[in-house]
């Protein structure tokens, strides 16, 4: 009977290390894919509505509108994921990210506002899915190695969402000769990215990973999450009460996220303006935006292996000494510097990815099981309403002040990230065993 349990659990064992690898390698592909269209509203958005209106003030309202397409979508997609799996919620959001794309165009050739700000909205749906696909990655990863998980789903979307930003002067000259205003060119690119990322993860993500996490957890009669997961300097730390490791997790998971989320949105969004209004070409951007997105993805290889290694709390508190030198360094390059905003935007985007990555491996460690993908929905959702008010403040502080005030802002906010990182690993030392009120009403019900 003992040697049928062990012949079990190792089929059981092995079925799950075969998914990870397939759920990997369909997340990469997918990522891969989609990331190119992930960073046309990032590139050209601002600039279309500038050139369709005229005036900064309406220049960061494209990443606002996309970021809280985004963040509708980020609930959707979690909520459609912890019902039927990952695969119909991020089929359905990349598809809705390819109509918005479309529509984005059509906005461009008719020259309407309104028609481009409800497909910008609408566009942030892409977004939100390529961003939800990383935590794909990391349903059947072993707690050890999750963020290293999170990294290889991140890394793959480097190669289009590079691609894209570097290519806005052939998809520009591609889309007049078909009587397309130049700027609307890169969205053309996402339509079809998005359309293709949809497809692989409808094909090839089978069997899905969140349902054969849920499935397996009931056999065993146990979470496959449970403590112990999250590694602090070079030991693992003693298992918190489930109570103090949703607050300690997803509250600190979140915290970091969010703030790392509106100082890279902020700076980004105008940069591109700040660019154009110092006579750089639009080939200059797009080289300056595609650097920016490969320091947001490609180091994240190397990231995961160190959150995992050096704990999530340790790189976070790295991620606010970096976006704190990007601002500095934003704020002092002269106007007609293309090397030192590209250093700035960098500095930027890694920063982004130290946080993005270490809070999202704290969100996986806390998160219950039995309602991850709607908790990580939700997460989500704070994260792009987040953005949406960096990408809409931008635009208006830059008009009232400067782009270099806006750089040194969002650096002194990233520094928030310190005491609210010192805080949870202080509470950690302490091993306080009341969670707050807020949290008993919600373990509560």
């Amino acid at each position: 009977m003992k040697s049928e349990l062990t012949s079990a659990s190792r089929d059981c064992s092995l079925r799950h290390r075969a998914a990870h690898r397939r759920a990997l390698i369909v997340v990469m592909t997918s990522q891969a894919v989609g990331g190119a269209g992930l960073a046309a509203g990032v590139t050209v958005g601002a600039l279309l509505a500038e050139q369709m209106v005229g005036g900064e003030r309406v220049a960061g309202i494209p990443a606002a509108l996309l970021t809280l397409g985004s963040a509708l979508a980020a609930f959707s997609v979690g909520w459609i994921s912890q019902r039927a799996g990952r695969r119909m919620g991020l089929t359905i959001g990349f598809l809705l990210g390819a109509v918005g794309a479309i529509g984005v165009v059509l906005a461009a050739m008719i020259n309407n506002l309104p028609v481009l700000f409800v497909a910008l909205f609408v566009y942030g749906a892409g977004t939100a899915a390529n961003l939800q696909a990383r935590y794909a990655a990391t349903d059947l990863a072993p707690s050890q190695s999750r963020a290293t998980a999170v990294s290889i789903a991140m890394v793959a979307t480097t190669l289009g969402a590079v691609a894209g930003p570097t290519s806005v002067v052939p998809l520009g000259d591609l889309a007049q000769k078909l009587g397309i205003p130049a700027l609307a060119g890169p969205f053309l690119l996402a339509a079809v990215a998005f359309t293709v990322a949809a497809t692989v993860i409808f094909g090839f993500l089978r069997p899905d990973p969140l349902i054969l996490a849920r499935e397996s957890a009931v056999l065993d009669g146990a979470l496959p999450n449970e403590p112990g997961a999250e590694r602090e300097g070079r030991g693992t730390n003693p298992p918190l009460s489930p109570r103090n490791r949703i607050e300690a997790g997803v509250m600190v998971g979140t915290t970091i996220m969010v703030l790392t989320q509106v100082v890279m949105v902020a700076i980004m969004t105008m940069t591109p303006v700040h660019m154009r209004h110092n006579d750089h070409t639009l080939g200059a951007v797009g080289f300056v935006i595609g650097m920016h997105v490969a320091a947001m993805f490609l180091p994240s290889l190397i990231t995961g292996q160190l959150v995992d290694r050096l704990g999530r709390r340790t790189i976070a508190l790295a991620a606010g000494a970096t976006l704190m030198s990007a601002g500095i360094f934003a704020a002092i390059a002269p106007g007609n510097s293309v090397g030192i905003t590209t250093f700035a935007l960098v500095l930027l985007g890694l920063g982004w990815n130290f946080g993005l990555i270490s809070g999202t491996a704290l969100i996986v460690d806390s998160a219950p099981l039995q309602t991850r993908a709607r908790t990580q929905g939700t997460i989500d959702v704070l994260i792009a309403i987040a953005g949406a008010g960096g990408g809409a403040i931008s635009g208006i502080v830059v008009d009232a002040t400067s782009y270099d005030t806006l750089a040194l802002a969002g650096g002194f906010l990233a520094l928030l990230l310190m005491p609210v990182v010192a805080r949870s690993v202080a509470a950690r030392s302490a091993n306080l065993r009341q969670p707050s009120p807020i949290v008993q009403s919600v373990v509560a019900r």
